[in-house]
């Protein structure tokens, strides 16, 4: 059966995005202990990237796919599915109010840092736990339920444009994104200098 491919396939996407989101997080605390303001570079990066990739092709996979298949399957995941098509919808909008924040900071100071830190922490748990609810709820219910068409189907599809921070390649038009946030975001978070 190729569950364990999917499968594997959305779980690295998620722990990719979670490292990201911890290391902005991690970014802009360590900026504030320095008393500097972070590289908002890599941050403009970080939130176009959540915003280009997993907002338009991880989650439109997930709400199209996974979802309507598994309640096709069984009635036991429909609460928590309306629950993630739910925040699915409101992600685009989540992710923009959050750049425009950063776009504040960055081009009219101090004023805005507290804010968007605020916003950036909140954004941060909601992801998370919407992911972990995703694993914790919603992927057993695909192994109990799915069967070898099923899985073959979310095989192809979470395969075919592959999350450029877990397998980047030349093939992809996300290579330079991925370079830009890997070699400038700085150690120990990336590759870049040192803060």
């Amino acid at each position: 059966m190729n569950a364990p491919n999917a499968l594997r396939i959305i779980r690295e996407e998620h722990a990719a995005l979670a490292a990201l989101l911890r290391s902005m997080a991690l970014l802009v605390r360590d900026a504030r202990r320095r008393n500097r303001t972070p590289d908002f570079r890599v941050l403009r990066a970080m939130l176009f990237y959540v915003d280009e990739y997993p907002e338009r092709l991880h989650h439109v996979k997930e709400s199209t796919m996974l979802f309507p298949r598994l309640r096709e399957c069984t009635p036991a995941a429909n609460a928590v599915l309306a629950r993630l098509d739910r925040e699915h919808k409101s992600g685009g909008t989540r992710i923009r109010d959050l750049e425009h924040k950063l776009i504040a900071w960055e081009l009219l100071g101090e004023a805005r840092r507290e804010v968007f830190e605020r916003s950036l922490d909140d954004y941060v748990t909601f992801y998370l736990e919407h992911m972990r609810i995703e694993e914790a709820e919603v992927l057993p219910l695909a192994e109990t339920h799915f069967g070898e068409a099923d899985w073959l189907m979310l095989e192809r599809a979470f395969g075919a444009n592959r999350d450029p921070l877990v397998a980047p390649g030349p093939e992809t038009p996300y290579v330079e994104l991925f370079r830009t946030i890997v070699n400038t975001t700085p150690a120990p978070y990336g590759l870049g200098e040192a803060a």
